[in-house]
């Protein structure tokens, strides 16, 4: 008998590529089409769904791919400075032995309440992106790697403490001005209105969360081996527990870990009050990394290789968003996005009246994965979505949640998304792996939302 090969999951670069040329051979079959836009009455860009119609196609060549990839790295820049100089400033912390060492501390003063650490850290990331998108705590990630790695669990369970707990602050979109607010203003809601039930679907998504990465937790706890990470985990855990290698928690090792959560600090406070954007975050962990190589007694020199040693580490992140943003460039040159929206928001109106509202979830999910930017697909969906579910009874509000929902779940398993590639490559967790782990707890999200939605529609979820 012949030999069997096991399959293997081809790497994050060939996937994002596979989906880009997909994207190009759509612009092949797919009619383009537009809508008109006109500014509302709240002064927001939105399309007019009585004006959509079919124009000349701009099919999109496979030589053409490099240039659009070229795009996709331009603008994404922000954030691949963004990730290539946190990498820099944390491989400057890490290098000092401050982090390790209160990582050993807080190992030993968890030991007894693990799972109580992960719920509250959890919330703690929930409740921040209320407001904000989880792309501003990737610099977060390999802190909670670390503990994640010295309380006996995986990296999985550390940089999903984030990913996780951000997922449903955003998509349940209490108080989302990318999402939540953008698409009321276009419905002509009260703004922050139904916050009520917006609040128990929060609720109800923390604890189904919860439950599965405590459930996931411990059996990585109980038998490590079965963690995706094994293998990779080995060598970071003894870097991470290892205290006696890096020396006692003195005064520099103090001050260096003072100055990371000043700087950290300062980026969420940054983001909240002063609207700060990723240019400013980057500026932010540029001192982080001087500042700390100073108390940390390194010389300049030190300092420099070590920066250029983290960046190193997160080339391949940065590779991985500027190419998934090239997706989006492509489909918008090929004039196709329009029409998929147009066609979704058509078949809706077939759908039984019971899974309309589910159904409205799953097709926000598919628009998605063509147009990523939240407030961007608020602008193109809801003004489709919005006469479709007047005509049919469903609420306004329901139709609003079901977008949240779509947008924002669905971004954890995107290898597009730059929410989850740029905190997956700021500890090295691939894709792959991540989708292990992932791929129950998205269907899990689906058949959540999907009853949340049915609740919704049942009690006739209005504008307060």
């Amino acid at each position: 008998m012949g030999k069997q090969h096991k399959f293997t999951m081809p790497h994050s670069l060939v996937i994002i590529t596979g989906i880009m040329i997909a994207a190009a051979v759509l612009t092949w079959v797919i009619p383009a089409g537009i809508f008109e836009r006109a500014e509302n009455s709240a002064g927001v860009t939105v399309i007019l769904p009585e004006t959509f119609h079919f124009v000349a196609s701009n099919h999109i060549s496979l030589f053409s791919l490099p240039r659009y990839m070229v795009e996709g790295y331009s603008g994404s820049i922000d954030l691949i400075l963004m990730i290539l100089f946190s990498g820099g400033a944390f491989e400057v912390i890490t290098s000092s032995g401050a982090l390790q060492g209160v990582i050993s501390k807080m190992a030993r003063h968890f030991a007894r309440r693990k799972e109580l650490f992960i719920i509250g850290v959890m919330v703690f990331f929930a409740l921040i992106c209320t407001t904000i998108g989880v792309n501003t705590f990737m610099g977060f990630a390999p802190i909670m790697v670390m503990f994640a790695l010295s309380l006996g669990y995986d990296s999985i369970v550390g940089v999903a403490l984030i990913l996780l707990g951000g997922a449903v602050g955003f998509s349940t979109g209490m108080l989302n001005l990318n999402t939540t607010i953008v698409s009321q203003r276009i419905a002509e809601l009260p703004l922050y209105s139904g916050i009520g039930y917006r609040f128990f679907c929060f609720v109800v998504y923390l604890v189904a969360t919860g439950f599965y990465l405590v459930r996931y937790a411990r059996k990585v706890q109980k038998n490590p081996r079965l963690s995706p990470m094994y293998e990779e985990d080995l060598k970071t855990r003894e870097m991470t527990v290892q205290e006696e290698i890096h020396g006692p928690l003195g005064v520099r090792k103090i001050l260096v870990i003072l100055a990371l959560f000043v700087a950290l600090g300062v980026i969420v406070y940054g983001g909240i009050r002063w609207g700060w954007s990723l240019k400013d975050n980057t500026a932010v962990f540029i001192w982080l990394g001087i500042v700390a190589g100073v108390l940390a007694g390194f010389s300049p020199s030190k300092i420099a290789q070590c920066f250029t040693a983290g960046a190193k580490r997160m080339i391949g992140a940065a590779l991985i968003l500027g190419l998934a943003r090239s997706i989006s460039e492509v489909l918008d040159a090929g004039g196709v996005l329009d029409t998929i929206v147009y066609a979704i928001g058509k078949a809706i109106y077939v759908i039984p009246k019971f899974l309309q509202g589910p159904v409205m979830f799953l097709a926000n999910i598919i628009i998605n994965v063509f147009i990523v930017s939240g407030s961007g697909q608020a602008a193109v969906v809801m003004p489709v979505f919005i006469p479709v579910s007047d005509m049919i009874g469903i609420t306004r509000q329901t139709t609003i949640l079901a977008f949240n929902f779509g947008d924002g779940f669905c971004n954890y398993i995107l290898p597009m998304s730059t929410a989850l590639m740029g905190n997956l490559g700021a500890v090295n967790v691939p894709y792959e792996k991540w989708m292990k782990f992932m791929g129950k707890l998205f269907v899990l999200w689906v058949a959540v939302g999907s009853l949340l939605l049915m609740i919704a529609q049942a009690i006739h979820y209005g504008p307060m």
